[in-house]
């Protein structure tokens, strides 16, 4: 088995996450934006697990658990609204959302 550098693994990771910080900022529609977060967030991920094997130290991996779980979570409950938000409004923009206000 062949094993990566750390160096690499971490460029990767940092371009992940700002390819995940660019779709956060350009874009309109909400699940792309959710989709960018799950992004940045499993390029987190991968930065822990690296940082982790190159310590020797398990606690990385575990925050990665922990990471994943949130998640998780914060997909279901944004699906979710996002569903309700496509029943009341027909479209998934986020300057629809300014419509909600009123």
């Amino acid at each position: 088995m062949q094993v990566v550098e750390p160096w690499v693994v971490l460029t990767f990771a940092a371009t992940i996450f700002l390819i995940g910080l660019g779709g956060l900022m350009l874009r309109r529609n909400i699940l792309v934006i959710l989709m960018c977060i799950e992004l940045m967030l499993n390029s987190v991920n991968l930065s822990f697990v690296t940082f982790s094997r190159m310590h020797g130290d398990m606690a990385g991996q575990v925050s990665v658990f922990f990471i994943i779980v949130v998640a998780a979570a914060e997909s279901a409950v944004g699906l979710g609204l996002l569903i309700a938000m496509f029943r009341t409004l027909r479209s998934v923009d986020t300057d629809d959302i300014r419509l909600l206000r009123e």
